[in-house]
């Protein structure tokens, strides 16, 4: 009976030390950092949200990008606010020519007819056996003569010829108000006069054209009342600018 009260305490020592033990592996078991970790994986799925923190920051990225596009259209309009340089590249009006090719200068000349001069004749001391013929604008516009004027006396039915070497260097051009003349040898005088003389008391003088012997018109011009002696060796100047020149030949 001695012997059996030791070994009772022996046995709630050892049952206590084995509790005290179980406690402590469950302390250290607590306490162990892999433990801590694994637990905290299974509870805390922000393991997986840096890939979704990843994708945020790329798309903020591009809403960068996007600002900077902004800004590239805006320095785009920067560039269209430079066009204020090409308006002062803009064409100016231009004056209306006053050359050859304005075709209002070009329609203030006409060919100087019956509708635009008037024609008057007269007879000459010098030379012999002439008359002188004188051409006068009397239009609103410069008009010129070409060659030389055709001259029927009475009823002829031909002009006289002309006489050649009195051809001038340029057309005769006449502004309003301006004269020109043409000499007219009417026979061949003392010295052998042509054959067919006669007296003719009408004239009528016909223009010739830029490019045809029609120049338009004629006019009539009134000789003395006795009229005036002619025969074959009829001859007419060129029109001239002076009076002079008209009666050299």
């Amino acid at each position: 009976m001695s012997i059996a009260a030791p070994t009772r305490s022996r046995v709630r020592l050892l049952t206590a030390a084995a509790t005290v033990a179980l406690a402590a592996l469950s302390l250290t078991a607590c306490n162990n950092g892999d433990g801590v970790r694994d637990e905290g994986a299974s509870q805390q799925p922000s393991k997986s949200a840096p890939a979704g923190g990843d994708s945020g920051k790329d798309t903020s990225a591009g809403s960068t990008t996007g600002d900077n596009t902004g800004t590239g259209t805006g320095t785009g309009t920067g560039s269209g606010n430079g066009t204020g340089s090409g308006a002062t590249t803009k064409p100016k009006p231009q004056p209306a020519s006053t050359g050859k090719n304005n075709p209002t200068a070009a329609t203030s000349r006409v060919t100087c007819n019956g509708s635009t001069v008037k024609v008057t004749a007269q007879s000459v001391s010098r030379p012999v056996n002439h008359m002188l013929l004188t051409v006068t604008n009397t239009g609103s516009k410069r008009c010129d003569l070409y060659g030389y004027p055709a001259l029927r006396f009475g009823e002829a039915q031909s002009v006289p010829p002309v006489i050649d070497d009195s051809q001038p260097q340029a057309v005769v051009s006449l502004s309003p108000g301006q004269s020109a003349y043409a000499g007219v040898a009417l026979s061949g005088g003392d010295d052998g006069g042509g054959a067919n003389g006669r007296t003719e008391k009408t004239l009528e003088v016909f223009f010739q054209g830029r490019n045809t012997n029609d120049g338009g018109p004629g006019a009539k011009a009134a000789l003395p009342a006795k009229g005036v002696y002619v025969d074959d060796s009829l001859k007419v100047t060129y029109w001239q600018q002076s009076m002079s020149d008209a009666l050299t030949w």
